[in-house]
């Protein structure tokens, strides 16, 4: 069977573009929304995206938790952050590799911004039965693709749950 390279989810949240980048392109924040990162140390002096920068993201699914190393690829404010996924491990991320590429596009729209996330599977040298047998065993039954398309649209909601609580009157989601 062959495998969906990328999948992709959009969804309009109630805020300017330039604030939804803003929140999206801090490493550290993510866990607030992803219901597998658990937040990200950035390496470096600097806490701004910038293409080049670096950050390890810790992750958890059910019992497994790792950690990943990876380099921002865009930061262009209020339109695009991306990043790719390059190195893998339990407590460090040691065993180098492709391995994914995340993509946020942000688009003005009447009322609000247009959210699109992408993910992309990188591991282009794998044999399609190797990543489908490996993917299966990792998420439970599921490929890649079918998995992340279900944690892209939980990130994307409970983003717009965030950014939007404060004009229902809510405090933001920690």
């Amino acid at each position: 069977m062959r495998r969906t390279m990328s999948v992709s989810d959009g969804i309009v949240v109630l805020a300017a573009p330039s604030a939804v980048y803003e929140q999206l392109s801090d490493p550290t924040a993510m866990g607030r929304w992803s219901p597998e990162n658990r937040g990200a140390k950035v390496l470096g002096e600097r806490r701004d995206a910038y293409v080049g920068m670096v950050f390890e993201g810790r992750n958890k699914r059910g019992r497994m938790s790792w950690t990943t190393r990876c380099t921002v690829t865009a930061a262009d404010p209020g339109e695009r952050f991306a990043f790719r996924v390059h190195a893998i491990g339990a407590r460090r991320p040691r065993l180098p590799g492709a391995i994914a590429t995340w993509e946020y596009r942000f688009e003005a729209v009447d009322g609000g911004t247009r959210v699109t996330e992408t993910w992309t599977d990188d591991r282009r040298r794998w044999p399609d039965f190797v990543a489908n047998a490996f993917d299966r065993a990792a998420t439970r039954g599921h490929t890649f693709a079918e998995f992340q398309r279900g944690n892209i649209r939980t990130t994307l909601r409970r983003l717009k749950e965030a950014l939007e609580a404060p004009l229902n009157g809510d405090a933001p989601r920690a």
